[in-house]
């Protein structure tokens, strides 16, 4: 089995220096990917940074410069390695998406199957989006700021939530609550829509490509675009959504973070909230709350303060689920000021939970 295992892995069979061998352990897999760039020629890399997306890129940047000490055995071997990895690929894969477009084409027409494609083929989107994607808040903003707000909403729809939610800060306040309710509406794009929307783009970057049927927004969406924006903006928006559309709204405020998240913070983000939430608050919102929620906040007391804290909590009686709902929302209002002051990170903001 040991012979078997060398044959598959020939780097491992090769003598190496426990200099270079901790080396190795320590490389990510982004900072392997850097090597081969590195390694590459200048066309070469460049073509195969057209197919990132910004984050990609930045990360892959960043590693590309913090490798540059490596040993050269150590670069060797990563070469070695990704040389290995390319011998056990085979050729299935090759020309598989124009195959799989063809086939869906012949059997569903091109407008439902360009529904099917944008939701399973990457690169999705058109050319003029795809460029958004590396434009800072302001200058979408300003770019899309007289536009209708159903074109509004498809753009933060696909742009990174915390950009989207930036690029809302930047439009007029009273547009707002219309262009977040058009987003969390947003299921299917037809063509025709996309073709209005290349169109625009077409103005801004003299850019072309053809438009498809594509998937965008949602009420998830609109949560996630909501839980990166300022509080005092998040309580306008949704009084004004509110009264557009309440059950919208409703539907939303379920999907954003909530009480419950704050089971999957750190200990540290529970132990700045606690310092800031008033202990009768807490108990309050606790009554009403699961049991791993429970445990992560008194996983943060000393035992006699747990005990204290649990004896006056059952002192208090049952109590009504309207005001465990409230005391949980005001928690919720405060995390939400310390996370955009600094003082604590809500980690999961945007995020999908299970």
């Amino acid at each position: 089995m040991a012979e078997a295992a060398r044959k598959d892995n020939p780097v491992e069979e090769k003598e190496m220096p426990e200099s270079v061998r901790a080396e190795l352990e320590t490389m990510t897999s982004t900072e392997r990917a850097a090597v081969i760039m590195l390694l590459m020629g200048e066309t070469q890399a460049a073509n195969v940074i057209r197919y990132m997306n910004p984050r990609e890129v930045q990360a892959l940047g960043s590693s590309m410069v913090g490798v540059v000490d490596l040993s050269q055995e150590a670069v060797s071997a990563v070469l070695d390695d990704f040389v290995v990895t390319i011998k056990q690929q085979t050729n299935l894969g090759l020309g598989t998406t124009d195959y799989v477009e063809s086939v869906l084409k012949r059997a569903l027409g091109d407008d439902k199957a360009s529904t099917v494609l944008s939701r399973i083929l990457p690169g999705g989107s058109t050319k003029g989006l795809e460029i958004l994607r590396w434009m800072d808040a302001r200058a979408i903003s300003d770019m899309i700021i007289n536009e209708h707000p159903q074109v509004i909403a498809i753009i933060l729809s696909v742009l990174e939530y915390d950009v989207a939610a930036d690029v809302l800060a930047f439009l007029q306040p009273e547009n707002r609550a219309e262009v977040m309710q058009r987003v969390a509406s947003l299921e299917t794009v037809q063509p025709s829509a996309m073709e209005e929307l290349e169109r625009i783009m077409t103005q801004q970057f003299s850019s072309n490509s053809s438009a498809q049927s594509s998937s965008f927004g949602g009420v998830k969406t609109a949560a996630k675009i909501m839980n990166f924006v300022k509080v005092d903006m998040e309580t306008s928006v949704m009084q004004s959504l509110t009264e557009l559309d309440e059950d919208l709204t409703l539907q939303i405020q379920d999907s954003m973070f909530t009480f419950e998240n704050l089971s999957m913070v750190d200990n540290r983000a529970i132990q700045v909230m606690m310092r800031n939430i008033e202990s009768d608050l807490l108990m309050v919102a606790l009554k009403g709350a699961s049991e791993e929620t429970r445990d992560k906040f008194f996983d943060n007391m000393s035992q006699r303060a747990k005990a204290m804290f649990i004896d006056d909590m059952e002192s208090k009686g049952p109590m009504r689920i309207s005001d465990v709902e409230e005391a949980q929302k005001n928690i919720m209002r405060i995390a939400r000021k310390l996370s955009d002051s600094g003082e604590l990170v809500l980690a999961g903001r945007g995020d999908d939970f299970v």
